[in-house]
């Protein structure tokens, strides 16, 4: 299984979806809150600047999809 990480911020619709996403189909991962000061330092060594950004393994998925997210998860 590729580890999985959120970065995402607490008034973000998409980031919502994404978290849902992942908690309905039992997927563990690791939520980064960008608004923290430990959050925006790891967010910032991603080099993206909106949010949710999805760490699958060690690629990036910016903004989510379902598709874009099973294809790196799955792939």
């Amino acid at each position: 299984m590729k580890r999985v990480s959120l970065y995402s911020m607490a008034n973000c619709p998409h980031c919502k979806t994404a978290k849902q996403y992942l908690q309905q189909n039992k997927i563990t991962f690791r939520e980064v809150d960008v608004k923290s000061p430990a959050g925006q330092k790891e967010f910032a060594k991603t080099g993206y600047r909106g949010v949710p950004i999805l760490k699958i393994g060690d690629q990036f998925l910016n903004g989510f999809s379902v598709k874009g997210f099973n294809a790196l998860y799955k792939g």
